[in-house]
């Protein structure tokens, strides 16, 4: 009878009862509510009972126990089974097959993407232009650009894009915020680059841009460099060169991030090994010659390197040092279109002409004019605080009619609407460093300027 009733073979089942009940097939007919007729072609095999319908009280009526039934009876938990064969198997409901047309539109949802290589494209030349005219151009006239492009892309980010296309809009967006950070450090809003700098750092890390998270840490320690906190500018510099410390990024890092600050800090020693670290990297990638831009994610270009290796001998009161740096670098630095270094080299070499056991005033004032009087490309941080350092450093001199005429037209050149905020901002170097020249002076300490000074700055 089990094995009758696993089967679905129906006709077996009845008569099987019927043997043991003694009954006739006019008693079983009236029992089920099958026909007589019905019940002889099931016992006979000339037909099967496949209506579900019909099967389950059926299976009631006989009483049949809920363990042995070959389907689930109401209020029972058992499971039943159906045939794995036979004309019952099409009785097996079929498996959840998806179609053609499902799977086609599940693929297109997938692969659907609210940017094309082409948008990406020139995103990417839109990150490339604000590079090339930044110099020019400035960070408060560029910086509604950059965080339209930023914007722009976070729209797209919040759509949906295949893996490649979305890394492509992860590195343009860590680009772009980048770029806010380093035009924010050069305006003097600290707050902001750092911030704008944090989200470059987490957008390169989610798709592992280590030379892009690098360059970020670069432009960190910038920032913590010119708000005149040089130990967390060394920090942020040995961070970035702590990813990879051979890694071409790795020039900026040394020579912009940790020699500038070690120098600050008066680290002679690690000041010049920074500097030697940065010019044997450059000695080994191939880095342009010329000057760079500053803001570019390209690795330094050796003037660039080198530009920051007089700055560094400016804070160490070595004046020879400085002079000879800005000779090898004089060529590059005049013939490109970069005003901002032109003034900050000027201003470096002017700052050097006050140290040493004769300084040189009347020419360090000149040079200080000459910057002056070129407006020093748009106003930026870094030229507006050197300036000032400049006239800071002049202090014992101001009686000297160049001094005075120095300090007027720094004045002038303040009084600019955007000059004269940036000068408020900028914290200048504290009243030891601003002294510390002329005091270095007095004692006869090294930085002692020759008695003919180069004349390309004149």
């Amino acid at each position: 009878m089990t094995v009758a009733l696993a089967n679905w073979d129906f006709g077996t089942v009845f008569r099987l009862i019927r043997q043991i009940a003694s009954l006739r097939q006019e008693d079983m007919s009236a029992i089920t509510g099958l026909s007589q007729s019905f019940l002889s072609m099931l016992e006979s095999g000339a037909r099967r009972l496949a209506n579900i319908d019909k099967i389950i009280p059926l299976l009631e009526r006989l009483g049949v126990p809920p363990h042995v039934a070959p389907l689930s009876m109401p209020g029972s938990t058992a499971q039943g089974h159906l045939p794995a064969s036979g004309p019952y198997s099409t009785l097996v409901p079929a498996p959840a097959w998806e179609s053609p047309l499902g799977i086609a539109k599940r693929l297109n949802t997938t692969t659907t993407s609210n940017t094309d290589p082409a948008t990406v494209a020139v995103l990417e030349q839109g990150v490339a232009e604000l590079v090339d005219r930044y110099e020019a151009e400035g960070p408060n006239h560029l910086a509604p650009e950059a965080v339209d492009l930023r914007n722009f892309v976070q729209q797209l980010l919040d759509g949906q894009q295949p893996p490649r296309q979305r890394e492509a809009l992860f590195r343009l967006a860590a680009q772009s915020s980048g770029l806010l950070g380093y035009m924010a450090v050069n305006a003097g809003r600290e707050a902001v680059a750092e911030a704008y700098c944090k989200e470059a750092e987490e957008l390169a890390k989610a798709i592992a841009d280590h030379e892009l998270i690098m360059w970020t840490y670069g432009t960190r320690s910038l920032n913590a460099y010119y708000a005149g906190r040089y130990d967390q500018a060394v920090q942020w510099a040995d961070a970035g060169l702590a990813i990879d410390p051979h890694h071409p990024q790795a020039i900026r890092l040394q020579s912009n991030g940790r020699a500038r600050a070690l120098g600050k800090l008066s680290d002679r020693s690690g000041a010049e090994r920074a500097i030697a670290a940065a010019e044997e990297l450059s000695s080994r990638h191939a880095v342009p010659m010329g000057l760079t831009s500053c803001i570019s994610f390209e690795p330094y270009g050796r003037a660039r390197t080198l530009a920051n290796a007089a700055t560094v001998h400016v804070a160490l009161g070595n004046a020879p040092r400085v002079l000879a740096y800005a000779d090898q670098i004089d060529e590059l630095v005049e013939e490109s279109d970069s005003a901002w270094s032109q003034a900050l080299v000027r201003l470096d070499v002017a700052t050097a002409l006050l140290t040493g056991p004769r300084p040189d005033v009347e020419h360090a004032m000149v040079l200080g004019r000459q910057v002056l009087e070129a407006g020093g490309g748009p106003p930026i941080r870094s030229v507006v605080q050197r300036a000032g350092e400049l006239h800071a450093r002049a202090e014992d001199w101001r009686d000297l009619p160049a001094v005075r005429e120095y300090g007027d037209a720094l004045r002038t050149w303040q009084s600019a609407p955007q000059t004269r905020d940036l000068a408020k901002s900028a914290k200048m170097a504290r009243l030891t460093e601003q002294r510390r020249g002329t005091s270095d002076a007095a004692h006869g300490r090294p930085g002692r300027v020759p008695s003919h000074p180069s004349t390309r700055y004149q």
